[in-house]
């Protein structure tokens, strides 16, 4: 269990960050960078929480965006913890294929009373849809960067990480359809539309 009893620790000042196996790492390293980057997308979902109404349905996705804000701090540490060759299963906090398996459940439901799109959505609508959208795109940030990391360091890295978050940015979409009114107040693209 994490205990802060001091928020400052001045540990990195010069640069520097502690990983979750204790080992140092600049700032700016890629590894830094893509649990950052999961950090970041958890701030947007949380604001997309507040955005909720209590109303069923967007009581129903606050719920679900809870969630989310649980599993991207499992993000996080599995990100900040370097996998080693000796590592038996279980010992450290992995993203794991049940996690995404829910998203996709959630997706399923959430989509099946969804007109088919002819189109792409513009983002906004509702100020619900528009910050899930953001969470979308800045999930997709993530995951871009949990690639470059994964490539870097396959051994190192946990795959399912990027995975999770590649079905997450869909399901933030989904959701952000469903906030716009089921769909109806989606606004489509119309290509060249202002040529």
């Amino acid at each position: 269990m994490v205990k802060l009893t001091k928020i400052y620790t001045k540990t990195g000042d010069a640069g520097q960050t502690g990983l979750g196996d204790g080992s140092r790492r600049p700032k700016a390293d890629l590894r830094v960078e893509a649990y950052g980057e999961v950090d970041e997308a958890n701030a947007v979902v949380g604001l997309a929480a507040a955005a909720c109404q209590d109303t069923d349905i967007e009581s129903r996705i606050a719920a679900m965006l809870i969630a989310v804000q649980q599993d991207l701090f499992d993000v996080g540490a599995d990100l900040c913890t370097p996998i080693t060759a000796d590592e038996e299963p279980g010992a450290k906090l992995r993203i794991t294929p049940a996690q995404t398996q829910r998203l996709e459940h959630e997706i399923d439901q959430a989509n099946a009373n969804l007109a088919a799109l002819t189109s792409f959505v513009l983002p906004g609508g509702t100020e619900l849809a528009a910050r899930l959208h953001i969470a979308r795109t800045v999930t997709r940030r993530a995951e871009r960067r949990v690639a470059q990391l994964i490539a870097a360091e396959p051994d190192a890295t946990n795959a399912q990480t990027m995975v999770y978050l590649n079905r997450l940015s869909d399901l933030f979409f989904v959701l952000a359809r469903i906030a716009n009114a089921g769909g109806a107040g989606d606004v489509l693209w119309k290509p060249g539309a202002n040529r």
